[in-house]
């Protein structure tokens, strides 16, 4: 008989961490990496609608990344299962693509308008749903759960890069996405979108 992923072991709104433990789905815990769950698939759609290269092994190199975040997340340290380690270096690769995206030409220096371009508005929505999927870390977090500094720096500082995934697709493809011109005017953004 060959497995199936169905195992009818949730019916009963329980799960199991990593390593084994079982626990409520309405556990902040499982919020956390249910989230992070749901923003890799939404990369991933982001991914699928792009047709620039380069931006598309950048982001699934992130999605590869979201695994141990979500791993990181779902395993108790207390377990015998290794929790994975979310090094310093990977929020450094953050920065790093924060630096180069904004060193573009062209590149939007205001708010915009999400929804101008098919490609930009997937990674716009991505963007969303990483700041909910850092909001609901930072529940648990604050809930009492440990996670590592990391996992909360990371996920901050990969809604800035999204953010900035969207504005290269633009400014790459001509897209005016601008929230404010001459028929809309206002003060220009802060850095704190």
């Amino acid at each position: 008989m060959v497995p199936s992923i169905s195992t009818r072991k949730g019916d009963a709104g329980v799960t199991r961490l990593g390593g084994g433990e079982q626990i409520s789905k309405a556990d902040a815990r499982v919020e956390a990496y249910g989230a992070i769950d749901e923003l890799n698939t939404i990369i991933g759609l982001a991914r699928a609608l792009c047709t620039d290269e380069e931006l598309r092994g950048i982001v699934r190199a992130i999605q590869r990344e979201l695994f141990p975040i979500g791993s990181a997340i779902s395993t108790k340290p207390t377990t015998k299962k290794a929790v994975p380690t979310i090094g310093k270096e990977m929020v450094h690769r953050l920065d790093a693509l924060v630096e180069r995206f904004e060193a573009e030409p062209n590149i939007l220096r205001d708010w915009s308008l999400p929804g101008e371009f098919r490609e930009s508005a997937a990674f716009d929505a991505a963007r969303a749903i990483c700041r909910r999927a850092e909001r609901a870390a930072v529940r648990y977090v604050s809930s009492g759960g440990v996670v590592q500094p990391t996992v909360l720096e990371y996920l901050n500082r990969l809604s800035d890069v999204l953010w900035l995934c969207a504005r290269v697709v633009e400014a790459r493809n001509g897209i005016d996405a601008r929230l404010r011109d001459e028929e809309h005017p206002g003060p220009p953004w802060s850095r704190a979108w």
